[in-house]
């Protein structure tokens, strides 16, 4: 294949183009599906949106996140993914998951009759069965149908936010991410609360995470309540915002939990506002551990092949720890284009090892076999440059390859 240039020269042209029939739109988002629950007895509709890399035909698959309230944060999600996917967080198959109808029902944990001293009429207390539907029927066949991994991460804001915290302290297990937004945790007088101290004292949770985030709507009649004093206040007004700083106080006093924890306080945004802050902060913060390291070492021709090695590896090894099965260090454009760059600068052993990881990670690209004939040309070895060119072929079938293969052919 042609090597990546150090230089690249993006040529954009964009037409525009008119129909009063046909409308166009810039982007559609989220492919909708739904299954029959018979835990909830009705069709549930949720919405996919897969990552740009998505090939319906590669047998690649991606991590997976659920979002409640799907239709209203999912948009979100997806435009936080398309920015800092790849660098700062893990490519994933989203799953919104539509809370339209019977929302308050499904998302608190406990049944209220009252609620801040007026009778409270709408149906709640069943996030017990809202989450068997998601434990034994969605999760089953979004695994069955998409191509999703069992590393998974959940989103919620306010009711959502609560069964988020719900399903960390009752069920840990189900998701290794939970990104809780200003949760509603004044639900039946902190119930969850009083709950989340004995469990979060008692138990591990090692290799999960949860970011929390509260808004600035502190008070709704008091402009003088503040972060810094809210806690001392003790009428109903400050209730949510105290459950939620008392909730993260005993996370924060059992670090020894290994709960790894995030929690941000969003002085300008109402509860209305902060979902869109809190998903792109969250998502940053809860894949910190994904974030490439010592990238300036890629980029100096100083940096000796055995660092260089070194630092693919120990990415390779940490990236397993997390998601538990094996994942490529870097992304094949990446690596492939590293091997180029040695190959421009006459540093042939760096060359070769790049492309050794590249056969290694993606070992059913013909692309990266292809690479390494380039690296072989370079050396004079069309034998060797054959048989990766003829690997090349059998892979793909291209007749770029068969052509390239008669080339060799000819030079031997």
């Amino acid at each position: 294949m042609k090597k990546i240039i150090l230089v690249i020269i993006l040529l954009v042209t964009v037409k525009f183009t008119y129909s009063q029939t046909k409308p166009k739109y810039l982007y559609k988002l989220g492919a909708i599906d739904s299954l029959y629950s018979k835990n909830l007895n009705e069709n549930r509709k949720i919405f996919v949106q897969f990552p740009d890399s998505y090939k319906p035909n590669s047998d690649k698959k991606y991590p997976v996140a659920y979002i409640l309230d799907g239709e209203i944060l999912l948009p979100t999600v997806s435009n936080v993914q398309s920015f800092y996917s790849g660098g700062y967080t893990p490519e994933m198959i989203l799953i919104g998951i539509s809370n339209s109808k019977n929302r308050t029902r499904d998302l608190t944990p406990t049944k209220i009759k009252t609620k801040y001293g007026m009778p409270f009429t709408e149906e709640n207390g069943q996030a017990a069965n809202f989450y068997k539907f998601i434990e034994d029927e969605l999760i089953p066949y979004v695994e069955k149908k998409y191509p999703v991994t069992n590393y998974r991460t959940l989103i919620g804001h306010s009711f959502g936010g609560l069964f988020t915290i719900y399903t960390l302290i009752n069920h840990p297990q189900l998701f290794a991410n939970y990104l809780a937004i200003d949760p509603s945790l004044d639900w039946d007088n902190q119930k969850l609360l009083k709950q989340a101290k004995e469990i979060l004292a008692e138990n591990s949770f090692k290799g999960k995470s949860l970011y929390m985030s509260l808004s600035g709507q502190l008070h709704m009649q008091n402009p003088d309540i503040t972060i810094n004093n809210v806690m001392k206040d003790t009428t109903d007004y400050t209730l949510f915002a105290r459950s939620n700083i008392s909730f993260s106080n005993i996370v924060k006093h059992n670090k020894e939990n290994g709960l790894y924890f995030n929690w941000e306080f969003y002085p300008k945004d109402i509860h209305g506002t902060i979902a869109l802050p809190s998903i792109r902060s969250g998502l940053i913060a809860t894949f910190k551990w994904f974030q490439m390291e010592k990238t300036d070492k890629f980029n100096s021709p100083d940096t000796p092949k055995e660092e260089l090695y070194s630092i693919v590896k120990y990415r390779a090894n940490k990236l397993k720890n997390h998601f538990r099965y094996d994942v490529p260090p870097y992304p094949e454009e990446l690596i492939n284009m590293s091997g180029y760059m040695s190959m421009d600068m006459g540093q042939l052993e760096k060359a070769k090892m790049f492309f050794e990881f590249g056969i290694k990670y993606y070992p059913k690209s013909p692309n990266v076999y292809d690479s390494m004939a380039d690296y072989y040309i370079s050396q004079k070895d069309t034998k060797n440059a054959l048989k990766y060119v003829t690997k090349a072929y059998e892979i793909s079938g291209s007749d770029y390859f068969a052509k390239r293969i008669k080339t060799l052919k000819n030079g031997i």
